[in-house]
């Protein structure tokens, strides 16, 4: 009877005890976490500091910061830029071509990886090929998307979709390769078809390499955009930063410049972000 008294008694304090544990272990993981935040925050904010500094004294130090435009110029054309309707159509127009090119190349990515990753006739067919088309920059693709596409939104989008691909089946076809064998075998014994190993064995088992190729592929992406708007483009965020050059409106330069980061940042950060709620369920490390 005093043990059955006791018990409830016990398993409080045991609950209590692990409760304790786990704020104490949660506390520094979340202190640290705060400290990395304020770290980065700190970090843009001397470069901005130091870039204010050095423009508005007209620092020459081996480079000529006297002809760069201040934080304070910056700030105010962005402030123009974002009251302009222009602004936000060219902001459409590169993400629609993103989204469109490096669609496109994710879905083709990982089913040409997947093929030449498993079939040796596949490989043995088309892989020779695409490795020799894989070193070529894709912005060196200009001239024959000129000639190819019968407009130049095609061949932005073209170019696009050339930079991210290779990247998506690079890591999607190594993925496949280093799977190991007996996962597969062992489905096979329990009377699985070739289709039920696609699905519950390869596509599962390769998600960390296809996000990890697709994170790459989409800074690709963007740097070919950009790249190909301010040479054949007519709208887009890299076709009106180098108008702006053109009439040199530095300030308008630099607008587009972080313009293009934000994009840029934002796009691969939905791709990670994407990438971790997939595979939740691979085992992770607990940041101390």
């Amino acid at each position: 009877m005093t043990s059955e008294l006791a018990a409830p008694a016990v398993r409080a304090t045991a609950n209590t005890t692990d409760a304790t544990a786990t704020r104490s272990a949660a506390a520094p993981g979340s202190r640290s976490a705060w400290r990395s935040r304020l770290l980065r925050v700190a970090s843009v904010a001397a470069a901005v500091g130091l870039w204010q500094l050095l423009t508005v004294n007209n620092v020459r130090a081996g480079l000529r910061f006297d002809t760069l435009p201040t934080v304070t110029e910056i700030v105010a054309e962005f402030g123009t830029q974002l009251r302009a309707d222009q602004y936000y159509l060219d902001i459409a127009q590169s993400l629609i071509r993103i989204v469109t090119g490096f669609g496109l190349a994710a879905v083709v990515g990982v089913i040409a990886g997947i093929g030449l990753g498993r079939s040796r006739l596949l490989a043995d067919t088309f892989g020779p090929l695409a490795e020799l088309v894989r070193p070529i920059p894709a912005i060196a693709l200009v001239p024959v998307a000129i000639l190819l596409f019968p407009s130049d939104e095609s061949g932005i989008v073209f170019i696009t979709f050339t930079a991210s691909l290779f990247p998506v089946l690079v890591s999607t076809r190594h993925a496949v390769r280093a799977l190991p064998t007996i996962w597969e075998d062992a489905v096979r014994t329990l009377g699985a078809s070739r289709l039920d190993v696609l699905a519950r064995v390869v596509f599962p088992g390769i998600l960390p390499g296809v996000f990890s190729g697709l994170s790459v592929g989409v800074g690709v992406a963007w740097i070919c955009l950009i790249s190909a708007e301010m040479i054949s483009g007519r709208l887009g965020v890299g076709y009106r930063t180098w108008q702006a050059y053109t009439i040199v409106d530095y300030p308008a330069v630099f607008v587009g410049m972080i313009t293009i980061g934000v994009l840029g940042f934002a796009t691969s950060g939905l791709v990670e972000l994407a990438g971790r709620r997939i595979t939740r369920w691979l085992p992770r490390e607990v940041e101390a």
